[in-house]
């Protein structure tokens, strides 16, 4: 059992490391006391770093989505076992970039995971059917409006999506910002995880 009373746990974007998100929780954790924080590299190799799922062929098919659950899943587990937070899942937050956010999404909207808080950062929802078991689940979706890798318009699709199935959503179109987290949508999901994580 964790001393801590949440775990934030941080989802990269293909081609990175966890440890290029630690410095968003070294920003946040003046704001979130009691919770701990952890950014697990993704199971897959990737020439630039690690991914969560493979981008051979269409790069968002949602067939690599779904061959990648199983790992997804063991991953987490395993992170949920050593931060002391196993079996609790309503106490845990996946926060994920681009592709982080995708397989985040998935997580959450298949049913597979009934976690305390879902952001989504520049992602997407791969197209499949929504499970209402995990509605309980608020989720944030910022997304730049310029963002030519993944177009904004796939969080608004995710939003109307999940909104049908149930869930409590919030989006943040953000003008003038491009496939990245900026300051403010930072800040935007630190409010959001005080209030969904009490």
């Amino acid at each position: 059992m964790s001393s801590h009373d949440h775990l934030v746990i941080f989802l990269h974007g293909i081609g990175a490391s966890g440890a290029q998100l630690m410095p968003l929780a070294s920003s946040w954790r003046a704001g979130l006391p009691n919770t701990r924080f952890t950014a697990p590299d993704a199971p897959m190799n990737h020439r630039y770093g690690h991914q969560w799922f493979s981008t051979e062929g269409n790069p968002l098919d949602p067939a690599n989505v779904l061959a990648a659950r199983r790992a997804f899943d063991e991953l987490m587990d395993d992170v949920l076992r050593r931060e002391g937070f196993a079996g609790t899942h309503d106490r845990i937050a996946f926060v994920g970039v681009s592709q982080g956010a995708i397989v985040a999404l998935d997580a959450v909207a298949s049913g597979r995971w009934k976690v305390g808080a879902l952001v989504s950062f520049a992602g997407l929802l791969p197209p499949q059917p929504i499970s209402s078991s995990s509605k309980g689940t608020p989720v944030l979706l910022v997304h730049g409006q310029a963002d030519t890798t993944i177009p904004a318009a796939a969080s608004t699709l995710a939003a109307a999506t999940l909104r049908a199935a149930g869930f409590h959503v919030r989006l943040d179109v953000e003008p003038g910002v491009g496939h990245t987290i900026s300051s403010a949508g930072a800040a935007k999901a630190l409010s959001f995880l005080k209030t969904s994580l009490l």
